[in-house]
Parts: C-alpha cells; structure tokens; sequence
C-alpha cells in the first residue's frame, strides 16, 4: 500500500504563531484512513489550531500539511467537499427543527440526496426531529452538530471538543456515535482533553505547549511509558494532603500521580522497590494496576518540563 493511500491526513513540521505566541511548534504526524484518531491536551496545548489549519480554515506559518493527498492551503475548494465539521462551541438557528436544520445544512452544501432520516436515525434524534434548536439540551445540540458534519457524506470527519459540556452519560452515548460513523469507512479526527475518551480512539498524540510529545495506540503508549509495573497506594488511615505529597519526592518512585486519597506510582528501580516496600505496606493497601492514559501524559509532560 502507498504512503498516499494509507493516510487521510499528513503532518509534516507544521508551525503556527501568532504575533509573539507560538501556538504550534514544529508537528509531524499521519492520521490512517478509517482509524478514530484523538488529539488530546489540555486546553491552550494547540489542538484546535492544528485542525482548523488541517480542514483548511487557518494557513500555517510553515510546514506542510496533506489532507486526502492534497495540500490544504492550494486545493481548499477541491477539500471543503470531502470533509465534514463540528466545531468547538458549534450552535445553529434557534426555531428552526432539528429535520429543518439538516435539510438547510444539505442544501447549502448542494447535497440533494442526503438521507435525513438516516442521519437523525444515526444520531439517535428521532423523537426530537421536530423539536426546535432552541429547545435541545447540550448534549442533543452536539448529536445534531455530528449529523450536520456528514451531511455531505464525508471522507473525514472533524470534530473539535466535541463532548465539552455534556454529561458523563452524554459523553458514552456520543462516542459509541463515534464508532457507528467509523464503521461507515469514515475517518474521525477528534480533539479532546479527556483521557477516557482518547482510550477509545484507535491512536493519539499527546499535545502540550504546541508541541506533540508522544503518539501512538492507547495500549503501546501505556506499555512504553510504563515498562515497570505500576501500583495504587491506598492509605490504611487517613492522611493528609501535606502527608500524602511527601510521597512524591520519595526515592522509592520514579513516578507519582496523586488520585484524592490514593496515588499511582511506579518503582525506581527493584533494589529500591524491595528495600521500601514492606515499610510502605505499613502505610498503604498497595496493589498493582494498568497505568492509565491519565499516568502516561502526567509522565512524559514532566519529562519535557
């Protein structure tokens, strides 16, 4: 399989200022066609930038960025077809329903043969297809926001923050959304800043400060960043938080993540692991655990500190 064939989206040294603030810095990384692919970070790390210049909405200060085999900043108007958009923060017209909202939405984009009620069956709409705009909670508004970015029928699908603001429950309806789409042959690129959800994307790249600082599956990050065994610490009795961060200088670490009462920590090394641990059990209910994607970009954040 060729390089163009494999991948929808090319990154190569992409770069983004702003006057004195340089919102991106010097990123490369492919997204597979087909594949669920997370950007995640927290909020300012540069995630929306990068895509808005991947779906043609920004230029790049430098670098080079491909989108289908075609370079964002001369093929637009060949791009904006074959793609489809949630926006951070989207919103749409207040009285107008939720079908007159996608039959707008597929007019303007020239797509007379949208299956409307497909997309309000895929997003789970139907019992609010003639309830108005206005009248949708966050959560139904982000579900309509999702039919509105295939509309087209697209080849990719953007969608930035798509779950901010919707509740815990709201968030897993969405994401196996998500997944119906995925499953349609689309590629979804997400952006996000919570980890469970990055846990369900095929890869991710981890962005801090503009720059990503690792990426891979979910599973190969977790193993690479944690080839030593990680476990939770519980205290026995209650301790305080000056008691409890204590630990985090403690020589027995190599790694510590406070979890309210509780921490996650990885061994120095097994000399010091062994020298420790029947003192430590004194204090703590200790037992192994999978390193989650939380333990992972806590650690290679700090190790780029």
């Amino acid at each position: 399989m060729t390089k163009e064939a494999e991948h929808a989206i090319e990154v190569q040294k992409l770069t983004k200022r702003y006057g004195d603030l340089l919102a991106v810095n010097d990123i490369s990384f492919n997204v597979r066609k087909g594949e669920v692919f997370a950007l995640l970070g927290p909020n300012g790390a540069g995630k929306t930038t990068t895509v808005e210049i991947i779906d043609t909405i920004r230029t790049p200060t430098s670098g080079k960025v491909s989108l289908l085999g075609m370079d964002v900043t001369k093929k637009k108007h060949d791009i904006f077809p074959r793609i489809g958009v949630l926006p951070q923060g989207f919103s749409s017209f207040d009285r107008i329903t939720v079908r007159e909202t996608l039959q707008y939405y597929s007019r303007l984009f020239c797509c007379m043969n949208t299956d409307i009620d497909g997309l309000i069956d895929l997003v789970n709409l139907k019992d609010k297809a003639k309830e108005q705009y206005k009248n949708l909670s966050g959560g139904l508004k982000q579900r309509l926001g999702i039919a509105i970015a295939l509309v087209n029928d697209p080849e990719v699908v953007f969608l930035d923050e798509p779950t901010a603001g919707v509740t815990p429950a709201g968030r897993d309806r969405f994401w196996k959304m998500i997944h119906l789409v995925a499953e349609r042959g689309k590629t979804v690129f997400v952006t996000t800043h919570y980890m469970d959800e990055a846990e369900q994307c095929g890869r991710i790249a981890l962005m801090r400060e503009g720059r990503i600082v690792a990426s891979d599956s979910p599973a190969a990050l977790k193993k690479s960043v944690f080839p030593e065994p990680v476990f939770e610490f519980d205290p026995i009795e209650s301790l305080s938080f000056s008691e409890l961060a204590a630990f985090e200088d403690h020589e027995a670490f190599s790694f510590f993540e406070p979890y309210g009462p509780r921490f996650h920590a990885a061994a120095a090394s097994p000399q010091t692991w062994a020298a420790w641990a029947p003192k430590l059990g004194k204090i703590f209910r200790i037992r192994p655990v999978a390193p989650s994607l939380e333990d992972v970009f806590i650690r290679v954040v700090q190790a780029g500190r």
